[in-house]
């Protein structure tokens, strides 16, 4: 079976304090349940805001340089995912609708290599 990254996008300014009540909890923890239960979860993780990244570039001189901040300047960024093993896109997909009603954001199918 193929791997696929189900992704979900906040807004930079998301809170979850703000934004994610009891209800939505739930909503994912049902999900979670039921991708456990049918064999396709391989991890799952949150991630904190993109403020908190910090980004490596290797320079031409060899060394490599940290920055605070996310790689991309964006309106948007992935703010937790899950990896699943799926028979097929349209399997993934199936997931994909299923947190992007949970997570009540936009979310991004995409197979691995």
């Amino acid at each position: 079976m193929t791997q696929y990254l189900i992704a979900i996008h906040h807004p930079d300014d998301y809170d979850p304090a703000v934004q994610e009540d009891d209800a939505m909890g739930r909503d994912i923890d049902v999900l979670n349940d039921e991708m456990v239960s049918a064999g396709v979860r391989v991890f799952v993780g949150g991630l904190r805001p993109a403020g908190s990244a910090m980004s490596l570039r290797a320079q031409p001189d060899g060394e490599v340089r940290a920055t605070a901040g996310p790689y991309l300047q964006t309106k948007e960024h992935v703010g937790g995912f899950w990896v699943l093993e799926a028979a097929d896109l349209e399997a993934a997909l199936a997931w994909g609708r299923k947190a992007a009603v949970a997570c009540r954001a936009p979310v991004e199918v995409r197979p691995f290599f």
